[in-house]
Order: structure tokens, then sequence, then C-alpha cells
């Protein structure tokens, strides 16, 4: 397995018309958030495929991969490391979220945070709640795609109800001005619900009349018809 082969077999995908139609969906125009992305306009289970293809490359070349200006080498290369992380030995595990945050500058669209950030990042502090200051120093940083990651990488702990670093990021992240934070904050907000809407349902009625509307709308999304009436009519 070789880096070229698996570049050459990505752009043997390629589908111009779909790259016009991804450039548009993941808002990569001048001043948009996803400025400067050059798609490919491969669909997501192809590229899951050609990961699994190629698990077996090494950390270098994952790297190298992810390093390049292309959307689709990014995605591949993460869902590659994905890969490798789930197999890996807790040392190997460390190397590979070492280098996952020594190149955030890469993981720069929500698609890229959202298939990553909580099987990686998440899965590694899933048991090590003394390295999660981590996140928190994700939180506060000024780069929307760190403070992605940094609540992103709570869905980890959700899954296994523990609750209080979603909802003190959450919290952090309450005022934040990009929608894609608004959204991300109210879908982990909405996944503390699933598993306990009580401990949810503190949370909003502490923060819902001054928390942005999408965030809270996300946050509320599974609702019956009757409660959400009530925290979106004040």
């Amino acid at each position: 397995m070789s880096l070229t082969k698996l570049k050459q077999e990505l752009k043997s995908l390629a589908n111009p018309k779909l790259a016009k139609n991804l450039a548009r969906f993941f808002k990569t125009g001048p001043g948009e958030y996803g400025e400067g992305d050059i798609f490919l306009g491969i669909k997501v289970p192809d590229q899951r495929k050609v990961a699994k293809k190629y698990r077996d490359l090494s950390l270098a070349q994952v790297e190298k991969l992810l390093q390049n200006k292309i959307h689709e080498y990014h995605l591949v290369a993460l869902l590659i490391l994905v890969e490798k992380y789930q197999k890996s030995s807790p040392q190997e595990q460390k190397q590979i979220v070492n280098l996952y945050l020594k190149n955030t500058q890469y993981i720069n669209n929500w698609d890229l945070v959202d298939l990553s950030a909580p099987k990686i990042v998440g899965a590694y502090l899933l048991d090590k709640p003394e390295k999660r200051n981590l996140l928190y120093k994700l939180a506060q940083s000024k780069d929307l795609w760190k403070k992605r990651i940094s609540v992103l990488s709570t869905f980890s702990f959700i899954k296994v109800n523990q609750f209080s670093d979603a909802l003190k990021i959450s919290k952090i992240l309450l005022h934040d001005e990009h929608d894609l934070i608004h959204k991300a904050v109210g879908w982990m907000l909405r996944e503390v619900g699933k598993k306990n809407q009580k401990i949810e349902e503190k949370f909003l009625k502490k923060h819902y009349q001054t928390m942005p509307r999408t965030m809270l709308r996300y946050a509320i999304e599974r609702f019956s018809e009757k409660k959400r009436k009530f925290y979106l009519g004040k």
C-alpha cells in the first residue's frame, strides 16, 4: 500500500459536478468558514472504503495526506486514524492523539471534526479525566474548529453517562458567535437529554433565556411539543 496509489484511487472516484455542490454546501467561498477547501467530489461511503483499504499506511504517510489541500484527503486521513486508533495499543493511541492535535489546522470543516473528534480525542480521554483540561483549552481557543473539537469530543463521555464535561464546555461556548458552535453545543445537550432529560433541563432552565436560538432548538428537538413551546415561548 502506498500514498501515491491511495491518491490515484481517490482521483479516479472524483465527480466534478458533485465537487461543485459540496464546495457550496461546505461554504468554501471567500469569507465563509470553509474558504479555500478544494473538493474532488467523492461520497463518504466511498471514502470509508478507501480508508479501510489503506489503513495500514504509516502514521507519517497519514499525516502527509492530512496536510494536503484537498478535503477528501483530509477526511480519508482522519478515517484511517480512527481505524488505527481502534486497533492500536495505548502507546500508539497516544501517538495518534498527538498527531491529531498537532494538525488541527487541517481538520478544518465540521464533517472532519464530527467524524473524528469523538472517536479519537474523546475515546482517548474517556478513561483519563485528569487529562480533560485539554478540552477546556480547545474550548477557549479563538479557532472555530478547535472549539468544535472540544465539544464534539464529549460525545464519547455522554454515551457512558458522563455529562459533567459536556455541560461545562457547553457553558463556556454558550455565547459563542458562530452558528456551527451553536449547533454543536445544542446537539451535545440533546445527546445528554437522550440519556437523562432531567440533567439537560436543569442546564436549560439556567440558560435557555440567553442561549442562541439555534442552540436551543437543537437542544430541545426531542422534547414533547408542549415542552418545546415552553422553552421557545420565553
